[in-house]
């Protein structure tokens, strides 16, 4: 009659002995890698949203020399950065700002695996409103918010923030700490800044991401961020609508009416499957 094989070292069958060094290394917290999002999540549209509102339009003090680059900058999510890259972009098209130099982010505009930001509207570095350079949303799209102050800095650049993985769920305080190695943000931002001179029951609107009748279409970017879908529409008065449509089936839509630039009417709706409606709801 056979016997089974013990391992001198281990009382357990020797097939499951020569595993159990890896399963207990693998299971040590000493030999696992912290992650920095936690559980991976994926990035949100609330999580745009807020992104948005804590980059958009936001100043830097420039602490290493930021070049001027047709092609975004490369800056790792670890906050690392090929600093050879950047000395040849700098070497070919002079820098965008020195240290010491005041930028602004004058867009922001947020894809699959990176978040790509210019700088003080990019290489042409033009003059004009940043409420023109917004992107928000899975597609990328236009949310103004006005603003008055300059930037000192002489040109533009851009910077592509890489991941190298989906985008993770993270906060526009997230992004400035990623940063920090060469842009050091203020505390308080233009967005805040605007967000704070508003009536305050358009302040608590947007904070619980809600449009109200009244509202402008900047407001509503900022509150519910860009629709899916735009609609024109004539009334039996003649009057020029424009419906912003939120949502996809199935599921709340959500139908926000402009007569000229202010909220006239809000409506929300039930899609099902095939994309038919229920009666609207208020």
């Amino acid at each position: 009659m056979s016997r089974k094989r013990w391992s001198p070292f281990c009382f357990l069958p020797s097939a499951f002995c020569l595993l159990l060094p890896a399963f207990c290394l693998l299971s040590s917290d000493s030999w696992l890698l912290t992650p920095v999002y936690a559980a991976d999540k994926k990035l949100t549209e609330d999580d745009r949203i807020e992104i948005l509102r804590g980059l958009m339009a936001e100043y830097a003090t420039v602490k290493t020399i930021l070049p001027r680059s047709r092609k975004p900058l490369p800056f790792d999510s670890n906050g690392t950065w090929d600093k050879q890259v950047w000395a040849e972009a700098g070497k070919e098209f002079g820098p965008a700002a020195r240290v010491g130099d005041q930028v602004q982010i004058t867009r922001v505009n947020m894809e699959s695996d990176k978040i790509l930001l210019e700088i003080n509207h990019g290489v042409k570095g033009g003059k004009g409103n940043w409420r023109d350079h917004v992107s928000i949303g899975m597609g990328g799209g236009m949310a103004p918010v006005n603003t008055q102050q300059n930037s000192n800095a002489p040109s533009g650049t851009n910077i592509a923030l890489l991941f190298n993985k989906p985008l993770p769920s993270l906060k526009a305080a997230e992004i400035k700490k990623i940063l920090a190695p060469v842009l050091d943000f203020e505390k308080e931002t233009a967005t805040e800044n605007y967000v704070e001179k508003l009536p305050e029951p358009v302040q608590k609107a947007i904070k619980a991401n809600k449009a109200m009748e009244g509202m402008n279409r900047d407001e509503v970017l900022l509150a519910l961020g860009r629709p899916r879908r735009r609609e024109r529409n004539v009334t039996k008065d003649g009057a020029e609508t424009e419906d912003w449509i939120y949502g996809d089936p199935p599921g709340k839509i959500t139908f926000v009416t402009f007569t000229g630039s202010k909220v006239t009417e809000i409506k929300e709706a039930y899609a099902d499957v095939g994309g038919s409606t229920a009666v609207p709801v208020r």
